[in-house]
């Protein structure tokens, strides 16, 4: 009860005893619960309506922040794609990533790696994993700097070259994702990214919309203090794209029972429209610029 006393006193000074109290929507439910019984006379309500627009348009400072994580992130991803070894296991790549997040003065957020059929689940598996020559490797790794984040995705074949089923899907999603940039333009909304992105999928014969195999969640979601927030480029959202707006490009493509693609890279929008943090994976063979 000590955290609900404390915002109590903090009002009080202030003068505020009663009336509507915005709650931001990552306060832990036992301080507003406290809050409540400790201070009964105010009107706690949802506070979205200012923070959202608040941490929606980035500034330059923020967004430079976001950039630095971003080349870190780069950096540690490159570096332990090396401790990917036949036989290994996901937590191999992942404690490599962490390290050297940590190593370069970063807040290490994740890392996740998925081998082969696993790499079909956007969110990864339950399921041991051992790497083979030949499975696709799905990695997703972010971090943050001065509490800002990174998030960037790529897809390898290990140890073997592609199959032409693989390198098919894979620029596949390429083409997707390059869709989703391009309708990215200031005064276009977050659903018509998701829908350039998704159309591309579904003409070549997935889906249709959300349906498997094909994209099962949305293209995109906003970034910044957390690693994801607000601004999602997902169907039917309206929000027009604005200045300052930064969200990922990522409609991967899912094939149950095969394996999964997905390549990500997060956006910022300017006076003159996107711009990458990362610049995207030049091939099947080159995951980075």
């Amino acid at each position: 009860m000590k955290a609900p006393l404390q915002i109590k006193q903090a009002l009080n000074d202030f003068g505020i005893t009663s009336g509507d109290v915005g709650m931001e929507e990552r306060v832990r439910f036992f301080i507003v619960d406290g809050l409540k019984k400790v201070a009964p006379s105010l009107n706690l309500i949802s506070a979205d309506p200012v923070t959202i627009p608040c941490r929606l348009i980035k500034s330059p400072a923020e967004i430079a922040l976001m950039q630095r994580a971003t080349e870190i992130t780069i950096e540690a991803m490159t570096l332990s794609l090396t401790f990917l070894k036949e036989g290994g296991s996901p937590s191999d790549f992942s404690s490599a990533v962490a390290q050297a997040h940590q190593k370069m003065g970063a807040q290490h957020a994740f890392a996740l790696a998925n081998f082969g059929e696993a790499s079909a689940f956007p969110h990864g598996s339950i399921q041991p994993q051992i790497l083979k020559k030949g499975d696709i490797v799905l990695i997703d790794c972010g971090c943050e700097v001065e509490g800002y984040n990174s998030d960037i995705s790529r897809t390898i074949v290990f140890g073997a070259e592609p199959t032409a089923r693989q390198q098919e899907i894979w620029d596949l999603e390429k083409e997707a994702q390059a869709a989703g940039f391009a309708a990215a333009q200031l005064g276009a909304t977050l659903g018509e990214v998701d829908a350039a992105a998704r159309k591309v999928i579904t003409d070549a014969g997935f889906g249709p919309g959300y349906q498997l195999p094909g994209l099962p969640h949305r293209t995109g979601h906003g970034i910044g203090m957390d690693g994801h927030e607000w601004g999602n480029a997902v169907k039917g959202n309206t929000m027009v794209l604005k200045p300052g707006m930064c969200f990922s490009i990522e409609p991967n493509i899912s094939i149950v029972g095969e394996f999964g693609v997905r390549h990500e890279d997060c956006v910022y929008m300017t006076e003159s429209g996107p711009k990458w943090f990362s610049q995207p994976s030049p091939s099947i063979s080159q995951p980075f610029a």
